[in-house]
C-alpha cells in the first residue's frame, strides 16, 4: 500500500493545502499487509546502509529514513508538474486593419509549497496574412495580477476593470478603471453598500454598457440589520457590520446556497459609472431571488437583463436554499429591468401596489431553467442555454438545450414574448453524430462576423469540443478537428477566426488559431495552426514522461443490457486507457469522476499526469449516466446507483484485461464525491479485484449523508430515479432510509479487505466529513488496513488556495 499510496497522495496533493500536502509524503501506511508489489518497476529501495545514515528520530511512527527519500523523489517531481502554468481566458481586440489585432491571456501557476495561486496576464500582437498564416509577437513579461478577483476588459478593449475583493471586514471592495497608459479611476465601494463581487462560478456577472461609461455587476448585497443580545439583553442599536457573516445570537439563521457560499450573502445587482465613482443598487429584486450573469441590452426602456434562481428550488414543501454548486438543476429564470441610472421620467411605471417589483419583466416565465444569455450582435436576439432536463428530471446536471427570444425592436417588452428552440435536447445521438450541449460557459462575445454564428465549447463523449451553432437555422457544427482524441477549447474569437487551446491527458496545453476553410466543398472545415507561446518548456524529465506515455479512447459495448433501458442506455460508453511501454506489466489505477452526472475529458490533468508518471497505467472510466452521451444514456443512471454503475466500471476493467493490456492482479481504484462512493462500493461488491484504493471526500452512507448535506434532493433523485423529486423530504421514513442504506456502500462493508486511503475535507458541506470518518472508522474496526488524513480548512474540492 506504501508504493500506491504515495504517488495517490502526492498527486491529490496538487490540489491541496500546502501543509497538509507537505504531510501525505511523510504519513504513510506502514502495514505488513501493505501490496508493496504495487511499486514501480523504476523505483528502487535505497540499500540499508545509506539509509541508515538518516536519523530515525522525529520520524511518524512506522515510516523508515529510505520513505523519506522516496516521498522527497516524488514531491520534487510533484513540484514540476505543478509550476507548468495553466492557461485560462483570453480576450482579443481588433482594429481598422483586419489583418491586425491585440490580444491578452490570462495563466496561473501553483506554487504548492507557498499555498499561492498566482495569476498573470500575457500581451500580444496578431498578424495575419493573407495566406492563412498567423504570427504572434508576444509581450517581453507577463503582468502579474496581484489580489485581483477578476480582470473585465471593456468591448473596445480601450479600457480594463480589475476588480480587488476587500480582504476583510472593515477594507472596500475596490473598482480599478485603467486606461492605455494609466489608472483613470479607482472607485472604493464601502461595506455599507455591498460586500464581495462574485467574481466567478455561479453567479458571477460583470459586465460593460456599449457606451463604455458604466459597468453592471453583481455582490453580496449589504449586511442585514440584525437584532443582537448579549449579557445585558437587548442591545436597540443592532449588531455591528463585523458580525454579519455568523449568527451569533442575532435574530435568525439564514438559508445558504451551500457549498462554497455559506459564508456569501445574497447576489445582488449594481451599477457603477467610471466616471463620477457613483455606485447604485438595483432596485425591486426582491430577496427570494438570487441575480447573477448580468448583460446590457440593446436600446431599451429594460437595459438590463440577468439570470436569477429562487428561493423555493422547485419543491413547494421545502422552500429554503440548496446547494448550487454544479447543480445545474436548480429553477432560474432570465429577467429584465431599467438600469438604475437613468432618469425617473424614462423608467416604466410601477403599479402603487407592486412597488419597485413592477419594474421587472420576467422573459422565460414558461421555462424551468434559462442562463447564460447573449444578445446577438444586431440586438435582434437573445440567446440563451437551458438546463430544463435537469430541472424537470431532478438530475444535478443533464442535456442542455439553447433558445432565443425575438427582442422587439422598439425595446417595449409587453405582453408575452415567444421562445423558440435553437438547439433540442438529444435522447439519443446515432453513432459519431452529435450527442447533445454540454456547455459550461459561453464567450462574453460568442458571435462570427454574419451575426448568427455562435461558437462555443461542449463535452461530445469523453472528448470536449469545439462547436459552431447558427441561430437561425439550428445547425450544430463540429469545428475543432473531428479525426482528433484530443480536447478542445474555445478561448475567444478574433473577427472569424478562433483563439483556441487543446491538450490530451498526455500533451501539454498548446494554443491554436482556426480559420475557416473556404475552398472546400464541405461545410464547416477549419485549418487549425499552432501558435508559438512565451510558456517556459517543462523540464527534461516531464517532457521525457509525457512523451513515454500515450492514450486511446476506447468504447466499451454494455453488458447484457436490460430490455427495459431505452436505446440510448444500450449504446457504448467510454473509457480512456493511459500507458507507457511496459503497460501489460504495471499496476494499473481506476480513475472515477464524481456527479455521477459529470465527465472526466481527454483533456490534460496535472494529477492524472503525475500519477502515471509513477509508472502506473490510467483506466479513466466515463460510466453511463455521465455527460456527453445523450439524455437517455445520463437518465438511465438514477434509480441504479450502485449497481449500473458499479458494473460497467467492472465491465471496462474486464475490457482491457482481456485484450492484456493490464495485469489483473495489480489494480487499484480511485474517485472523489460519487467516485468515492464506486470506489468504496467496487472494493465491497468486487473484494477480489482491487489491491488498494483511495476516496476523496466519498459518499458511503446515503442514510446519514441525507440529514446533513446541502443536496439532500440527490440522495432521493439517485436512489429512486425519476419518482425521486417527488417523494423528496425534509424528514424521510424508516423504509425511505433503509432503502438509502441499502444502496449504500456501507452496506458492503463486511465483505472489504481492500487497503483504503481517505482525504476528507473537515469543511465539506456536499458530503460531509462524517460520512467518511464513519465508513474508515468501520473499516479499522474490521482490522483493514485504512488510513485517514482530514484537511482542516478544505471544503468539497480538496482545492484550497491563497489567493494573490
Amino acid at each position: 500500500m506504501v508504493a500506491i499510496c504515495s504517488g495517490i497522495r502526492a498527486a491529490y496533493a496538487s490540489s491541496c493545502p500546502v501543509a497538509s500536502a507537505a504531510n501525505l509524503f511523510l504519513w504513510a501506511s506502514s502495514s505488513a499487509r501493505a501490496p508493496t508489489f504495487l511499486r514501480r518497476s523504476r523505483v528502487s529501495r535505497r540499500p540499508k546502509a545509506m539509509a541508515s545514515a538518516h536519523p530515525s528520530q522525529g520520524l511518524p511512527s512506522g515510516m523508515d529514513p529510505s520513505m523519506v527519500d522516496e516521498y522527497a523523489s516524488q514531491s520534487k517531481l510533484l513540484q514540476e508538474f505543478v509550476k507548468i502554468p495553466s492557461i485560462g481566458k483570453a480576450w482579443v481586440f481588433t482594429s481598422k486593419d483586419e489583418n491586425a489585432s491585440r490580444a491578452m491571456v490570462s495563466v496561473s501557476q501553483s506554487d504548492l509549497l507557498a499555498n499561492k495561486k498566482r495569476s498573470f496576464l500575457l500581451n500580444t500582437h496578431i498578424s495575419k496574412s493573407s495566406s492563412k498564416s498567423v504570427s504572434f509577437q508576444w509581450s517581453p513579461f507577463p503582468v502579474e495580477m496581484s489580489g485581483v478577483s477578476a480582470v473585465v476588459p471593456s468591448p473596445s478593449g480601450k479600457k480594463l476593470l480589475l476588480v480587488r475583493n476587500a480582504e476583510d471586514d472593515d477594507s472596500p471592495t475596490k473598482l480599478e478603471i485603467w486606461g492605455p497608459c494609466q489608472l483613470e479611476n479607482e472607485i472604493h465601494v464601502a461595506r455599507s453598500v455591498h460586500g464581495s463581487l462574485y467574481a466567478d462560478g455561479w453567479f458571477e456577472g460583470i459586465s460593460w454598457n456599449q457606451e463604455e461609461t458604466l459597468i453592471a455587476y453583481v455582490a453580496e448585497e449589504p449586511p442585514q440589520p440584525k437584532p443582537e443580545f448579549n449579557d445585558s439583553g437587548y442591545k436597540k442599536e443592532g449588531s455591528s457590520q463585523k458580525d454579519f457573516r455568523s449568527w451569533k445570537g442575532q435574530g435568525d439563521i439564514e438559508d445558504s446556497w451551500g457549498e462554497t457560499y455559506s459564508n456569501k450573502r445574497i447576489p445582488a445587482l449594481f451599477v457603477a459609472n467610471i466616471s463620477s465613482g457613483e455606485v447604485r443598487a438595483l432596485k425591486g429584486i426582491p430577496r427570494s431571488l438570487s441575480a447573477g450573469q448580468v448583460i446590457w441590452a440593446p436600446s431599451s426602456s429594460y437595459s438590463l437583463v440577468f439570470v436569477a434562481w429562487s428561493d423555493d428550488n422547485g419543491f413547494q414543501e421545502t422552500p429554503r436554499k440548496l446547494g448550487i454548486k454544479y447543480c445545474y438543476n436548480r429553477p432560474c429564470a432570465l429577467y429584465a429591468a431599467a438600469d438604475p441610472f437613468k432618469e425617473e421620467a424614462d423608467k416604466p411605471s410601477t403599479d402603487s401596489n407592486k412597488g419597485d417589483t413592477a419594474a421587472l419583466v420576467k422573459l422565460t416565465a414558461d421555462l424551468s431553467s434559462a442562463f447564460f444569455p447573449r444578445f446577438s450582435p444586431d440586438g435582434k436576439y437573445l440567446v440563451f442555454i437551458s438546463a430544463k432536463s435537469a430541472v424537470d428530471s431532478g438530475a444535478h446536471n443533464a442535456t442542455n438545450s439553447m433558445h432565443k427570444i425575438d427582442w422587439p425592436t422598439d425595446g417595449k417588452l409587453e405582453g408575452s414574448l415567444s421562445v423558440s428552440d435553437v438547439v433540442p435536447t438529444v435522447m439519443s445521438p446515432q453513432d459519431g453524430c452529435f450527442p447533445g450541449m454540454y456547455c459550461s460557459g459561453l464567450l462574453r462575445f460568442p458571435w462570427l462576423s454574419d451575426g448568427r454564428t455562435m461558437i462555443l465549447s461542449s463535452a461530445w463523449g469523453s472528448k470536449e469540443v469545439i462547436l459552431s451553432i447558427n441561430v437561425a437555422s439550428g445547425e450544430v457544427s463540429r469545428v475543432s478537428p473531428q479525426d482528433s482524441d484530443y480536447s478542445w477549447n474555445v478561448l475567444a474569437l478574433d473577427n472569424n477566426n478562433i483563439l483556441a487551446v487543446s491538450s490530451s491527458l498526455v500533451t501539454l496545453p498548446q494554443m491554436y488559431y482556426g480559420f475557416e476553410d473556404s475552398h472546400t466543398d464541405k461545410p464547416c472545415q477549419w485549418d487549425w495552426q499552432e501558435i508559438s507561446s512565451p510558456f517556459p518548456k517543462p523540464s527534461d524529465k516531464v517532457s521525457s514522461l509525457l512523451a513515454d506515455h500515450k492514450f486511446s479512447v476506447i468504447k466499451i459495448p454494455v453488458s447484457n443490457p436490460s430490455d427495459k433501458l431505452p436505446d440510448g442506455a444500450k449504446l457504448p460508453f467510454e473509457a480512456i486507457f493511459v500507458s507507457g511501454k511496459d503497460s501489460a506489466s504495471s499496476p494499473t489505477i481506476v480513475v472515477l469522476h464524481g456527479g455521477p452526472h459529470s465527465v472526466y475529458p481527454s483533456s490534460y490533468s496535472r494529477s492524472l499526469a503525475f500519477l502515471y508518471a509513477q509508472g502506473y497505467n490510467l483506466l479513466v472510466v466515463n460510466y453511463r449516466g455521465s455527460l456527453g452521451f445523450g439524455e437517455e444514456a445520463l437518465q438511465s443512471l438514477p434509480g441504479n446507483i450502485g449497481s449500473q454503475d458499479v458494473n460497467d466500471v467492472l465491465t471496462a476493467l474486464d475490457f482491457v484485461k482481456k485484450r492484456g493490456l493490464i495485469d489483473a492482479s495489480r489494480v487499484a481504484v480511485v474517485g472523489g464525491s460519487h467516485g468515492g462512493f464506486l470506489t468504496t462500493h467496487l472494493i465491497g461488491q468486487a473484494p477480489e479485484t482491487f489491491v488498494a484504493a483511495a476516496a476523496r471526500n466519498p459518499v458511503c452512507n446515503l442514510q446519514l449523508m441525507v440529514g446533513t448535506t446541502d443536496i439532500p434532493d440527490w440522495c432521493f433523485l439517485e436512489v429512486y430515479g425519476k419518482e425521486g423529486k417527488n417523494c423528496f423530504t425534509e424528514s424521510p421514513l424508516a423504509d425511505t432510509l433503509t432503502q438509502f442504506y441499502q444502496k449504500s456502500p456501507i452496506s458492503h462493508i463486511s465483505k472489504v479487505k481492500t487497503p483504503t486511503l481517505f482525504l476528507l475535507g473537515a469543511k465539506d458541506l456536499r458530503v460531509p466529513v462524517s460520512n467518511g470518518l464513519q465508513y474508515a472508522r468501520a473499516l479499522k474496526e474490521r482490522g483493514v488496513d485504512t488510513k485517514i488524513i482530514v484537511f482542516p480548512e478544505d471544503i468539497h474540492g480538496l482545492d484550497k488556495f491563497v489567493q494573490t
